[in-house]
């Protein structure tokens, strides 16, 4: 009996130090919305990092919250995790958190969330990504028309891909702009529910119309608008390049994205974050960007090609 307690006791206390060992090597990982596909791209980029240099991802969906989110690194904190990845929420929007971090010395990296505080390090910033979209879309326009905007403005991401297309269309006052925001969840249905309003007001034979989506997904949720009204003379674009985005542009239901190499962004910040602990007080922010690429229904089928893992997520 002496002996079975004895045992019992070694295998809690190898359980508890491999326990220890997992949570010594944590990287939390703070989601927007981790089931969002380009989301799902840069964790899977991060947990394949982290295995191939020995550490672990831990992922928290905060749906969208910017209370969650600070919840979440704070919890993180408190598990001991080395370090946190926050994804999209803007560094200002996740205060609490950054303040629980830097008291307990765990560096905070974001995925578009940006530069300031006392974050150490950015990828996937919005604004840059954005860009070849948009000029795209104006160029099709031909400087007139009506663009419908899907915006979403909690995550700093689509908070800059709006500035930047504010600041595009100022070039064009006679195309007029309606912005809707989208939800994190819902974004599909918001998509859509937003495009048969406007189509209401925008009938067929109006003239060059266009549908934007800061990200692809509302774009795509209102590319099902479109398609249960047979309405073909809109012209959709979105962000991102997800999978859902590439195979609308195949079909001739989309006509432009760029794509983000999220997979490509993830790997490459939690590989940076060991260099960041070990550099400690001597470590200077700064971005880790990975250009977009432009999709377009001219360049689809080669992109695929050359890029098989993107229609594959």
């Amino acid at each position: 009996m002496k002996e079975l307690a004895c045992g019992l006791m070694a295998a809690l206390a190898l359980t508890t130090t491999l326990a220890l060992a997992q949570e010594d090597k944590l990287i939390g990982v703070v989601s927007i919305s981790a089931t969002e596909a380009n989301n799902a791209r840069y964790i899977k980029g991060a947990e394949d990092a982290a295995k191939e240099i020995g550490w672990t991802i831990s992922v928290i969906d905060a749906a969208g919250s910017a209370d969650q989110a600070n919840a979440a690194i704070q919890n993180f904190v408190q598990r001991g995790a080395k370090a946190v990845v926050d994804m999209v929420f803007p560094y200002s929007s996740i205060g609490a958190g950054l303040d629980s971090a830097k008291a307990a010395g765990v560096p905070v990296v974001t995925w578009g969330g940006g530069i300031g505080g006392t974050v150490a390090a950015t990828n996937g910033s919005g604004a840059p990504m954005a860009e070849p979209v948009i000029k795209l879309m104006l160029d099709q326009m031909a400087g007139k028309g009506a663009i419908l905007a899907l915006t979403y403005r909690t995550g700093e991401v689509c908070r800059n891909r709006e500035v930047v297309f504010d600041q595009m269309i100022e070039a064009f006052p006679d195309i007029t702009v309606t912005k809707n925001q989208v939800r994190i969840p819902g974004y599909f249905e918001d998509g859509a529910q937003y495009a048969n309003a406007w189509l209401a007001s925008h009938p067929a034979g109006e003239g060059n119309l266009a549908i934007w989506g800061c990200w692809d997904d509302p774009a795509i949720g209102a590319i099902g608008a479109l398609r249960q009204q047979a309405r073909d003379d809109v012209k959709v674009y979105g962000v991102n390049g997800n999978a859902q985005a590439l195979e609308n542009i195949r079909n001739g239901h989309m006509h432009g994205t760029a794509w983000q190499d999220s997979y490509t962004e993830g790997a490459n910040m939690v590989k940076l974050i060991p260099k960041i602990i070990e550099a400690g007080a001597d470590w200077q922010p700064h971005a880790e960007e990975v250009p977009a690429v432009l999709v377009t229904p001219e360049t689809v089928n080669a992109f695929i090609e050359a890029h098989p893992e993107a229609i594959g997520n």
